[in-house]
Formats: C-alpha cells, sequence, structure tokens
C-alpha cells in the first residue's frame, strides 16, 4: 500500500437512473484490469454483476452489492464508493458523501439533466462535494452534449466547461478531441483499450479552438500565472491549465465536462485521467469531527498518521466468514492488533483482521492509513459508528437519529420465512438507524418502522431476495401522538387492603402541557408527606402510562407532571402502591386536561414540469396540505407544502398520472400536530372496531 496521499482519490459515480452509471464502473473497472472482461449489464453469464444487483438496482438506483471497490491509474490509487441513488432522506446518504472526497456526475447526452440528476445534484451541493461531469451516451440518437453543458448551467447552477468535443455524434462517433493538449483521441482495439492520438480533423478545427478559448477564459479566474501568460500571450502549458482547472474544481466553482460512451468503450480513459488529474486528495478536503466531551464542538481532522485515530464504519456486509465492516481513516492509522474504542456503546475492540477489497480477493494488510479505505473483520458494530484512540472521544456525525414516522406490520407465510426474516431485520436495523423493528405485544404482529413508504417497500422486498423470507405486510400505519391542552388537578388514593399487610400511597398535584421536551417530572412535596425514598417510584409510574395514553393508546407527549403532597403508611406504603398510585393519578388528571391527538407533517416538495404547476398543487390540497410556495425554475418548478403523512400514502402513483411521470417528490419529517375533528373521530371508531375484533378472537 503507497502512503503517498496525494496520489488517493476517494470517488463517487452518481446518476439519475439508467444514465449508464453501471456500465461505465464496469469499464473503468476494465480498463483499470480489475476485471478482464468487459460485461453487459444485461448480460446472463452471471459474471455480469460485477458492480451489480440490478433488479433492485433499478428500484433504488443504488449498487446493494458492493461498497467500495479499488483500482488503480496511473500510479493513482482509486476508491469508488457507491453513493445510494435514492434519497429516503435517510442517514445512508449522508454517510456515502460523507466518505467521499470527489464525484463524478454521469449524465445521458439524450435526457441530459433528470429529475434524479437534480436530487443527486443537491446532495453534493449540501455536503460541499467537487465534481466532474461526464456526458455518457453521445452514440445514442438526439445526442446532444452542448444542449447538456447549458441544462448544467441552467437547472444546476454549475459553472460548466467543456474539457473535449466529440469527433462525430449518434453512430458516428469517433472519438473526442483533448482541448488541453489539442489533441483528438481514437479508442481502437476490441474493447477501445488502444488510445490513438492524431491531428484534430480539418472540419472541426475552428470548433476546437473557440472551445479552448472558452475554457482558458474561465480557468484565468483561478491562477494569476494563466492570467500573465493570456496577457503576454505566452504558450500555455497543459500543467498550468490543469493546475487552474484543478484550482476551480475544488472549490466547487467549476465543473469540468467531459464526454464519451462507456457502452461503445470511447471516452473512459481520458475520464479516469481528469480523476487523477482535477478531484481532490484527502489532504485537499477538511473533514471535521465532533468532540463528545465539550459539548460536540467541532473538531478539524488531519491526515497525520501519528495522531490519534479517528474511523467511520460507513457500509456493512454480511460476509462468509461474518460481518465485514467498511471503514474510512479519517486520522491516523488503523494497524492490526491495535485497541480503539466504539464512541456509540463506549467499548473496547481489538483490531484483528484488516483487509483491501482489491479485485475480487481480499488483501491483507497490517495498517489502514488516514484517507485511507479498508475493511475489518469480525468486529460487532453498527453503520456510521466511529472508532477512536482510547484517549479521545470524538463522534464523526451527530448521533441524531430521526424518529420513525410509518410502521407496517408483516407477517411470514410459514416457520421457514420466520426464522429467514428474523434474520434480516436483525441484519438490516443494524446497517439502518433509521430502520426498526419491534414485536407487538397486543397482536403478536411484527412490526417495522421507517422513515417512508419506499423505505419500508424496498427492506421487504430485499427480504424477499436476499433472504427468501415470504412475508405479507399490513396497512401502513401512522405514529401519532397524544398530548394534553390544558392544565388539571389530580388527588388519587390508592389502597388495596387483603390479608397481610395492605397497599396505600396517595399523590395530589397537577399535570400541565409543555411544549418542548416529551416529558417533565417536578417534585413539589414539602415536609415529607410522601417519604423521599418513595419519589422515585411515583415518577416511574407516571413514565410508564406515557408509553400508551389513555385515549387512544398512542404514546404520549409534551405533558409535565408535579407532584404536590400525598399520604403514606408506615406499614403499608411501598415502592408497588406509589408506583400504582401514580398511574391512578394520571388516568385521573388526563381525561380532565382536555387530550388530543397529533399527527406528523410532512415537509414535501414536488419538483414539476410548470404546465402541470395547477393540478399538482390541487392534489396536495386534497391532501389537507399547505401550500408553502412554489418558485420556477426554467420549465420546472418546485412547489413547497407540508402534508399529513397520513395522506400521502400511495402519492407516487397519483403524481405520475397526473403529470405523465416528470414529476417528482420528495418529503421528509417535520413537526407534529394536531388532527382536526373528524379525522380524531373517525380514529377513535377505529380503534374501537379493532378492540371489538381482538375481543372476538379471543
Amino acid at each position: 500500500m503507497k502512503n503517498e496521499i496525494s496520489t488517493l482519490r476517494n470517488i463517487g459515480i452518481s446518476a439519475h437512473i439508467d444514465s449508464g452509471k453501471t456500465t461505465l464502473t464496469e469499464r473503468i473497472l476494465f480498463y483499470t484490469k480489475r476485471i478482464h472482461a468487459i460485461h453487459d449489464v444485461k448480460g446472463k453469464d452471471g459474471v455480469g454483476a460485477t458492480m451489480d444487483s440490478m433488479e433492485l438496482e433499478k428500484e433504488r438506483g443504488i449498487t446493494i452489492a458492493s461498497a467500495a471497490t479499488f483500482c488503480e491509474w496511473k500510479n493513482h490509487d482509486i476508491n469508488i464508493i457507491d453513493t445510494p441513488g435514492h434519497v429516503d432522506f435517510t442517514i445512508e446518504v449522508e454517510r456515502s458523501l460523507r466518505v467521499l472526497d470527489g464525484a463524478v456526475l454521469v449524465l445521458c447526452a439524450v435526457g441530459g439533466v433528470q429529475s434524479q440528476s437534480i436530487t443527486v445534484d443537491q446532495q453534493m451541493k449540501r455536503y460541499k462535494v467537487p465534481c466532474i461531469a461526464f456526458v455518457n451516451k453521445c452514440d445514442r440518437n438526439g445526442a446532444n452534449p452542448f444542449r447538456v453543458i447549458d441544462q448544467l448551467r441552467d437547472k444546476l447552477g454549475h459553472n460548466p466547461v467543456a474539457m473535449q468535443i466529440p469527433i462525430g455524434l449518434e453512430g458516428d462517433l469517433e472519438g473526442v478531441i483533448d482541448l488541453v493538449n489539442m489533441e483528438a483521441i481514437y479508442f481502437d482495439g476490441d474493447n477501445g483499450e488502444i488510445l490513438r492520438i492524431e491531428e484534430i480533423p480539418e472540419n472541426l478545427k475552428a470548433q476546437a479552438a473557440e472551445k479552448r478559448e472558452e475554457m482558458i477564459d474561465k480557468a484565468s479566474l483561478f491562477s494569476d500565472e494563466l492570467t500573465e501568460a493570456i496577457l503576454e500571450e505566452k504558450e500555455i502549458s497543459p500543467k498550468m491549465l490543469l493546475g487552474a482547472l484543478r484550482k476551480g474544481t475544488l472549490s466547487r466553482e467549476i465543473t469540468p465536462v467531459f464526454m464519451g460512451s462507456a457502452y461503445k468503450n470511447k471516452g473512459v480513459q481520458p475520464l479516469l485521467d481528469a480523476v487523477n488529474n482535477l478531484l481532490p486528495c484527502p489532504a485537499d478536503i477538511q473533514n471535521e469531527a465532533l468532540d463528545m466531551d465539550k459539548d460536540e464542538a467541532p473538531v478539524v481532522l488531519s491526515t497525520d498518521p501519528d495522531k490519534p485515530d479517528v474511523a467511520l464504519a460507513f457500509k456493512l456486509e454480511d460476509g462468509q466468514y461474518g460481518q465485514l465492516t467498511y471503514i474510512r481513516v479519517y486520522q491516523g492509522k488503523l494497524a492490526k492488533g491495535s485497541t480503539v474504542v466504539n464512541v456509540r456503546t463506549g467499548k473496547k475492540i481489538k483490531i484483528g483482521r484488516l483487509v483491501r477489497m482489491h479485485a475480487n480477493q481480499m488483501e491483507d494488510i497490517e495498517t489502514i492509513s488516514a484517507g485511507y479505505i479498508g475493511a475489518i473483520f469480525g468486529v460487532d458494530c453498527a453503520s456510521g459508528d466511529t472508532f477512536v484512540s482510547p484517549e479521545i472521544n470524538y463522534s464523526m456525525t451527530s448521533m441524531y437519529v430521526p424518529e420513525p414516522v410509518i410502521s407496517l406490520a408483516i407477517i411470514p407465510e410459514d416457520n421457514k420465512s420466520q426464522i429467514n426474516m428474523s434474520k434480516a431485520l436483525n441484519r438490516f436495523t443494524k446497517e439502518d438507524p433509521t430502520f426498526r423493528s419491534f414485536v407487538n405485544d397486543e397482536t403478536g404482529d411484527t412490526i417495522i418502522e421507517g422513515m417512508g413508504e419506499l423505505h419500508l417497500e424496498v427492506y421487504v422486498e430485499r427480504m424477499h431476495r436476499e433472504y427468501n423470507a415470504k412475508v405479507t405486510t399490513g396497512q401502513p400505519r401512522v405514529a401519532y401522538r397524544e398530548t394534553i391542552t390544558k392544565r388539571a388537578e389530580f388527588n388519587y388514593t390508592h389502597k388495596k387492603q387483603t390479608g397481610g399487610s395492605g397497599q396505600y400511597g396517595r399523590i395530589a398535584g397537577y399535570m400541565e402541557p409543555c411544549f418542548d421536551e416529551e416529558f417533565i417530572f417536578e417534585n413539589k412535596i414539602t415536609g415529607g408527606s410522601i417519604p423521599t425514598q418513595y419519589i422515585p417510584a411515583c415518577e416511574k409510574g407516571f413514565r410508564l402510562c406515557l408509553k400508551k395514553g389513555p385515549k387512544l393508546e398512542f404514546p404520549v407527549t409534551g405533558v409535565k407532571v408535579a407532584i404536590t403532597d400525598g399520604a403514606s403508611h408506615s406499614v403499608d406504603s411501598s415502592d408497588m402502591a406509589f408506583q400504582a398510585a401514580a398511574r391512578g393519578a394520571f388516568l385521573e388528571g388526563y381525561n380532565k386536561a382536555n387530550p388530543v391527538i397529533h399527527e406528523p407533517i410532512m415537509k414535501v416538495a414536488v419538483e414539476t414540469p410548470t404546465e402541470f404547476q395547477g393540478p399538482v398543487m390541487g392534489s396536495l390540497n386534497q391532501r389537507r396540505g399547505i401550500i408553502e410556495g412554489s418558485q420556477e425554475d426554467g420549465p420546472m418548478s418546485v412547489i413547497e407544502a407540508q402534508v399529513p403523512l397520513s395522506e400521502m400514502f400511495g402519492y407516487s402513483t397519483v403524481i405520475r398520472s397526473l403529470t405523465q411521470g416528470k414529476a417528482q417528490f420528495t418529503m421528509e419529517f417535520a413537526m407534529y400536530k394536531q388532527v382536526p375533528k373528524p379525522i380524531a373521530e373517525e380514529l377513535i371508531k377505529q380503534k374501537n372496531q379493532a378492540k371489538d375484533k381482538i375481543k372476538q378472537a379471543k
């Protein structure tokens, strides 16, 4: 392993579904001699899946099989990391982007900037990931790479610079002209592996000169040396030009654009050169950790191998030898036999076997230095855990996990499926902290919870395919909450007399709404009317009532309970008695405090061609949505609204038919709000019917 950090690249390839991301990756692996034969995505030879598990890839827009693939190109080590394509606004995307230093944005020469390219680009913007663009499929009918460059500028707000122009288009695509070195590159051999450099054809010289002029013009903003050379009309060396372009790319002020056709094996090698020349090495990127001992204060990490270790587990895989954990080291170095601490659990871990994924086999290594990506075996951890040297307590991500907003009951069809289902759930909950599962005590159903419909659909689908667990799913259920709206007093005495010592406890006080906390307990007892040793039992009794609200058995939040008075008995009082008294007091106060139901409200953003703006707004209004605003962005318009989650089921089908499949929407949790009266009544009715059913079944 070369420890020369300047020749290391950690990149992701992201694209709209069907822009040719997988085909491009396949070619990259072939030219860097990672694989020895090219297989089509549709290949039936069982090898076609170097980077692919295609059916789910189509649904998910991400390759599930492989987390980080390693290859070498011209003395540079390149780690290609899968960036999940679809945002179900979960943690998964953040982690992948966190591990990348740079990215290649793949666009289709015919489709141009499509809906998902916009989503992918917004994620990159959020994490400030520098990128270069590759306009793929220049061999297809209707290909127009310069229109795609205009869209990059108009739709995504980039500052695109054409680094190449194609020689011929559609069926006549022969090669590309490199505007930095001013030469024509043709791709010969069966698989385009032989590069033939020629002079630029006469008919393209004028266009090449004009485009090179544009490129130098944009690059000169980032280099005084280049500006001087232009003014003094000196020779502009490729090195000087690439230096200026690299500076612009790293600050995200320039997006260099390359062209080709991965399927026809044209233009891939120059793209790899660009990854080496223009994208950042780990030392160019500033990474921060949070110091957990100092209230999550940010700490800038350095790629110095002698500093304390900081590493992030970003992907888990079930290998044949147990759990394989992919990690990226940000500071220090992980060595075989060294001890690190898992910040989330506080457990010490001794590192046994370190491997690097190389070609299709693993290569055992002694250390993983800062900036590098490797994998460890047999360490029990979850996706997103941070490993550090024992003397520090840093975390790579603030461990904020959004609460799930939707749940589904899943029922296995037979015993074998039951076993496979529990294996699958065990693994998925570990990989993705926003996905949870538990068993409902009353109905005995297994419930899975997550961040949205698609999120749960994908996991159910993966259970079928990867674990052969045949499960049927119930209706999606919304995570409602209950709370109170006014202050109410309680004064409750718990008395029970059976032979021997009885139970006695009296609790008096009040409860009132509190808006920023889930539950506050306040002890205002004076003069010892309830002995101090029983106060924790009172609090525990109140807390136990929160899991199921008395109104509709939804969890209770936003309640403050204060106890002001009470009474005890020297013989009959006990922890049990006061817990029971607290439960009675809670019920007495709760029913007087005017309880209401709250529902999760989602922040929905719909991106639609402007001509469908009216119908889309209408469809959101029908779903009790409140439109917050809409902005037009070229031919597209983005409508933002707040809509109750319960109204959003099946919305993807509705919006497809309304907009001829041209609109897409994203949804994330915003807040809880009170349910309107008619809907609350409907919920009460449903709950009563469900109770009756359970009684009859018994």
